[in-house]
């Protein structure tokens, strides 16, 4: 276990790791938020969780809202969700891993579009595309997964919003998309 105990010092091991899973550690070559925390497993919180994994649920949210031009929120291949220097997102991830709308699949073409036209909720997109093209939730959630790998959307970053709210990748970081 690590000796990160503060948004500041999970701040700090972001940037000093590039990049890093928030649970798993079971992304090769990935450190893991989880490794990293030093509070109590099953102790400590507000809930039955423990105060590790409370902090770093809220730390996944807190810390793109926090440092929205340093911290990157998103998922990886293998659907490990990360988070990530915005340095490293620019220069490294950005260029290897983002893959054009029409190199994704036919449901995930269908969902950014749908998420292009009027960005909303996990829930409320979920019902859209499931009314709209008869997909299942399971259906759905696999092309949510492969919009988020492949940097076509990303989460809103607005403290504002209570649930993950998802936008197309270029009009947040246009100058990322439009540097590649």
């Amino acid at each position: 276990m690590g000796n990160v105990k503060t948004l500041e010092e999970a701040y700090e091991f972001v940037q000093s790791v590039n990049i890093c899973t928030i649970f798993s550690g079971k992304a090769k070559g990935v450190p893991s938020l989880w490794d990293a925390v030093d509070l109590p497993d099953r102790a400590g919180g507000n809930t039955k969780w423990g105060a590790r994994v409370e902090a770093i649920w809220r730390w996944k949210n807190e810390l793109p809202e926090t440092y929205p031009d340093d911290i990157f929120y998103g998922k990886i291949p293998g659907g490990h969700a990360v988070l990530m220097a915005m340095d490293y997102l620019r220069e490294v991830h950005y260029p290897a891993h983002h893959k054009p709308i029409e190199e994704c699949g036919e449901l995930a073409r269908q969902v950014y579009d749908i998420v292009r036209l009027n960005p909303d909720t996990t829930g409320a997109l979920r019902r859209e595309a499931m009314d709209l093209y008869g997909c299942s939730k399971s259906r759905f959630d696999t092309a949510l997964k492969q919009l988020q790998i492949t940097l076509n959307v990303v989460r809103s970053n607005d403290p504002e919003l209570k649930n993950d709210t998802w936008l197309p990748f270029s009009e947040i970081y246009l100058d990322i998309a439009e540097a590649s």
